[in-house]
């Protein structure tokens, strides 16, 4: 059997991912073996990625695996944690394991929309306008401190994140592919920052809660530190060898039985007396909406395709739920008085629904 690749370091060991409880396993064919043999070569790169990525970035390990889940389905990711935890130093680093344009935002209070999208210039010496394309441009976008810019700068994202085009003048022109937003905000300054719009929120796939190291990890990063060069990272993949990870992903088994578990995790968070959860209802303003099952579904497919498997079980579902649901569940004011969040909600949805 093929090695497991785990994000943060190469293979390791044998795989023992089995499907259990009702088994979520494709049924042995031809096509279930050429999609099992299409997973374990289009995934050889993930192990020399991640340990790139280890060079530069002690521990994080889960940030980098879902970082690599966005940039395996296409899903623009939100990076949230306090100052000093590697997050945008994770993103660069990523963005110089790939043979691929990237671009680095600085949002801050006085940005135009212009800046990001780009804008109409007249030239004198000809005597037209011609077209300035901004940095949104690129394979890979750090939009860094994203919640330091206005409401209309953070808009003139929409349409790049969601349509992959941006519109300048009269003029829409097609993104790069791949096209991601990698975005980063810190959650403990609130003052000079401008709070993300739902709208907006629902954009990205995943929201990703960054924590502080332990101390080992620390430790390695203090030693590593101390060295007169800082260490960099290399290219090892290409935007072509991204995309054909991306089609064999998509391809990935999801039994009935998973995809049914799937829209009743968002459907309880909509309507949680019609499962049971009667003492949730007080408790959810908004559920999940259709883009959090779609997002699930394909993030969970990812997740199994970090582990060299074919098929989705309802672990892979389990791993990435918060990430997918925590910024589309809105609590009420009365959980946010009993410092309930939407994480809990989404924690006794998992405890309480039974797994295929």
């Amino acid at each position: 059997m093929a090695p497991t690749v785990v994000p943060g370091g190469a293979a390791t060991g044998v795989a023992t991912d089995v499907a259990t409880e009702g088994g979520a396993a494709p049924p042995p064919s031809a096509s279930a073996e050429a999609l099992e043999a299409a997973v374990l070569a289009e995934s050889a790169f993930l192990g020399a990625v991640a340990a790139e990525v280890a060079k530069v970035v002690v521990g994080q390990v889960a940030m980098v695996e879902r970082i690599l889940i966005g940039l395996l389905t296409g899903g623009h990711c939100l990076i949230e944690g306090v100052p000093g935890l590697a997050k945008t130093l994770t993103v660069k680093t990523l963005a110089q394991t790939l043979r691929a344009s990237f671009q680095r935002i600085q949002f801050t209070p006085d940005l135009l929309p212009a800046d990001v999208t780009g804008t109409t210039i007249y030239n004198m010496h000809s005597g037209q306008f011609t077209q300035k394309r901004g940095p949104l441009f690129a394979n890979l976008v750090l939009a860094d401190e994203i919640n330091r810019a206005p409401a209309k700068v953070q808009s003139a994202l929409l349409e790049a994140m969601q349509e992959r085009q941006v519109t300048i003048g009269d003029t829409t022109h097609p993104l790069p592919d791949p096209f991601l937003v990698l975005a980063t905000q810190n959650p403990i300054e609130q003052e000079g920052t401008f709070p993300l719009p739902e709208a907006q929120l629902d954009r990205f796939m995943l929201l990703i809660k960054v924590s502080y190291p332990s101390a080992t990890e620390e430790r390695a990063m203090l030693d590593r530190m101390a060295g007169l060069e800082m260490p960099r990272a290399s290219e090892v993949t290409t935007t072509e060898q991204i995309l054909r990870a991306r089609r064999v992903v998509s391809s990935i088994y999801i039994d009935h039985r998973v995809r049914d578990y799937i829209v009743h995790l968002v459907q309880a968070t909509r309507r949680p007396r019609d499962y049971g959860l009667g003492e949730l209802a007080p408790l959810i303003e908004y559920g999940g909406s259709p883009r959090a099952t779609l997002c699930l579904a394909q993030a969970a497919r990812a997740h199994a395709f970090l582990r060299q498997r074919a098929y989705v079980t309802p672990d892979d579902i389990k791993a990435i739920a918060a990430d997918v649901m925590r910024h589309r569940v809105m609590v009420t004011y009365e959980a946010e008085a009993e410092e309930i969040t939407a994480e809990d909600v989404i924690r006794r949805v998992f405890e309480f629904l039974p797994v295929p």
